[in-house]
């Protein structure tokens, strides 16, 4: 029986230090991956503030998704939602509900997950702020139920449920299978921008080898005599032009005069400076092609017609009413969690401005023309009768 039983304890021990490996390999995993995931949001951020293009397409995006504004169902309370989407304050100085969704919007394109909160105040039953996360530092992932959120830290295997899960707001862009965490705007671009910065490096070396001036003076000894004093009147000539050129920074024009055959040339004059707007216009049409901004909008002036830019407005608005799409719903919440606090029987609905004036004139002409059309067909009834 003893024989059975120190087989019995060697098996439960080496089961134990199995699962202690399995859980410290699935551990080092856990790390690696989060490692990877912030890495990964750090080239985001690097190549915002790197390519001004693509932070400008981004900038454009969130002011060019335009105002909203909340309508409660019952006009009791609507005076007091409209003071609070104007003086509700979002982290440490931002007010109002607009700038709130401007900043949900900014992470959400750059990111590809937005992570916000709702503060409020137990003792007033009230809400008191709300909070953009940094998404780059947590990780939501959602049980069996909507309620049912955990919260992972970005270096840390530990997770912990949420404390008042109604409260998170959350949202993912083109989450798939394979990525539940959303993508960011800014997939594939690392490896295009990396190429157009190593051009603009490349362009920066060369105008520092040759946009500087340099000059070489080269002395040609006429015969046996010059060479024997060729090395001191080299050193005269170099110390003389040496001369010349700081008295040039002071503003005194200094001439260089010499005796014997003297030759200067500008360095690098003679080399032809690669062309680079082809392959920049294309890693640019690359930029732009992802990012869905027009041309136009971010004063690259190429060559479009007028049918090709209202074709490329359209193409904007369509994008623009996919992002209202995901917005809308995390407004939504946050008026309706206003009302609940103030114990309004009544829910609220967002309503969005126009994208831009030319949406507004085209309503109008349509507007116009069915008006038109109407009289029309009553003075033709008119007429007829």
């Amino acid at each position: 029986m003893s024989i059975f039983k120190g087989l019995k304890s060697k098996r439960q021990t080496a089961q134990t230090s199995v699962a202690n490996a399995d859980r410290s390999e699935h551990r080092f995993d856990y790390r690696i991956a989060q490692s990877a995931q912030y890495l990964q949001d750090d080239i985001f951020d690097r190549l915002r503030s790197s390519v001004p293009v693509i932070d400008a397409c981004i900038d454009k995006i969130v002011r060019l998704t335009g105002g909203f504004r909340l309508v409660s169902d019952d006009e009791t309370y609507q005076q007091e939602l409209d003071r609070f989407c104007n003086e509700v304050p979002v982290g440490i100085s931002g007010r109002s509900l607009n700038t709130f969704a401007d900043m949900y919007l900014d992470s959400l394109l750059t990111y590809g997950r937005a992570f916000g909160r709702i503060l409020t105040d137990h003792r007033t039953q009230s809400i008191r702020g709300l909070y953009v996360c940094d998404p780059t530092l947590y990780r939501v992932t959602q049980g069996r139920t909507p309620l049912d959120i955990s919260i992972t830290g970005s270096f840390s295997a530990k997770v912990f449920k949420a404390a008042s899960p109604q409260q998170l707001l959350y949202t993912t862009l083109n989450p798939s299978p394979k990525a539940p965490q959303g993508v960011s705007l800014l997939r594939g671009l690392p490896a295009m921008s990396n190429i157009l910065m190593r051009i603009y490096e490349c362009i920066g070396q060369n105008f520092d080898r040759a946009g500087n001036v340099r000059y070489a003076v080269t002395y040609k000894p006429a015969g046996e005599s010059d060479k024997v004093w060729a090395r001191q009147r080299a050193l005269d000539i170099a110390k003389e032009w040496s001369d010349g050129m700081n008295a040039s920074r002071n503003g005194v024009v200094k001439d260089f005069i010499s005796v014997g055959d003297v030759d200067i040339r500008v360095i690098g004059a003679d080399n032809q400076v690669l062309d680079t707007q082809v392959p920049v216009r294309q890693l640019l049409e690359q930029i732009v092609a992802k990012l869905s901004i027009p041309p136009f909008l971010l004063g690259l002036n190429w060559s479009t017609t007028e049918k090709m830019s209202s074709q490329q407005a359209d193409m904007l608005t369509s994008e623009l009413e996919y992002y209202r799409r995901l917005l809308t719903p995390v407004i939504k919440r946050v008026g309706d969690t206003f009302l609940r606090l103030c114990a309004a029987p009544c829910e609220c609905s967002v309503q969005w401005e126009n994208i831009n004036l030319q949406d507004e004139v085209e309503l109008a002409h349509a507007r116009l023309y069915s008006a038109q059309a109407k009289v029309l067909e009553d003075s033709s009834e008119k007429t007829q009768q």
